[in-house]
């Protein structure tokens, strides 16, 4: 697989292609997934989707998010977003940068975050995370 984001990670778990992950996944380095994911990610590291990949997910948090496969649901990245050629979006998503390669099905809104620094998405609640993109947007 071919990283576009420029990173070492320490550790990479991938869910294989015959994998079906229901549930809760928290992580601290990567995760790649190649197989069905239908549930919540939180994460503080790396999250790709393969292009064989099936996601479902509630909301995926994650420090950067690359998507060659199928994500349904909200994304939320500190660092950027990927879309990759090929890949189907149906979500919001709300990130630092956001890059958006040709032939990508993506339906959804897109809101980026001003500052980093100012609130750390992966340390606040949902609803305090909400309100903190309210007042962005207002000022």
């Amino acid at each position: 697989m071919a990283r576009s984001l420029q990173q070492k990670a320490k550790n990479v778990t991938v869910l294989g292609s015959e994998t079906q992950f229901i549930g809760i996944m928290q992580f601290k380095d990567e995760l790649v997934i190649t197989g069905k994911f239908d549930g919540t990610i939180e994460a503080e590291g790396h999250l790709e989707v393969d292009k064989r990949a099936q996601c479902s997910v509630d909301s995926a948090h994650a420090h950067s998010i690359i998507i060659s496969g199928q994500v349904t649901g909200n994304l939320a990245a500190h660092d950027r977003v990927e879309m990759k050629s090929g890949s189907r979006i149906i979500g919001n998503i709300t990130a630092g940068k956001i890059k958006i390669e040709d032939n990508v099905d993506f339906q959804g809104k897109v809101s980026m975050l001003d500052s980093m620094s100012e609130n750390d998405l992966f340390s606040m609640n949902t609803a305090d995370y909400k309100e903190s993109l309210l007042s962005n947007k207002n000022t």
